[in-house]
């Protein structure tokens, strides 16, 4: 893969994130665990590039994320599908899911991504807030998105590199 620089990535990042969905990928004591997203952006925060990523309270690679500095955003193609589905239904608390999806975890330093990604963005924590119910302003977003009551937690992450094939 070629490092580039955050602002030359060419890529929407409405298809990157919302189409074409990422895998979040974080380690934490040596073992590795991703899910599936489509909720995200990338903008400049603090005067840096960053990318904004929501995890459930429920979801096991939250605790990765958690526990580790850094963490990475792969966008894999199309023919990807249904290992994007997989990835993102199965809990890695259950089922070594990252060896049954038959991708191939890589390391740029010490966070893990997937070699098959065409595009990955490498990426240090910056601030994790969890959503504050009082702070809808649209109401139909909560009832809609969040009948659990299990709000997100949002991370802001630098990204450090980018990684394209």
């Amino acid at each position: 893969m070629k490092s580039i620089r955050p602002e030359e990535l060419q890529k929407n990042p409405f298809s990157m994130i919302g189409k074409e969905w990422m895998l979040v990928t974080a380690q934490k004591e040596g073992k590795v665990n991703t899910m599936t997203a489509s909720w995200g952006g990338l903008g400049i925060m603090w005067g840096k590039p960053v990318a904004y990523v929501f995890i459930r309270p429920q979801r096991y690679t939250k605790e990765f994320i958690d526990a580790s500095k850094t963490l990475s955003l792969s966008v894999l193609d199309e023919s990807f599908r249904k290992t994007l589905n997989y990835l993102g239904t199965v809990s890695g608390r259950d089922e070594d899911k990252i060896a049954k999806s038959g991708l191939t975890v890589a390391y740029t330093g010490e966070t893990p991504y997937f070699a098959e990604a065409n595009t990955v963005l490498v990426c240090r924590k910056l601030f994790a807030q969890p959503y504050d119910p009082a702070s809808f302003i649209d109401k139909s977003c909560e009832e809609k998105w969040y009948p659990q009551k299990d709000y997100h937690t949002m991370y802001i992450v630098e990204i450090e590199d980018v990684l394209i094939q």
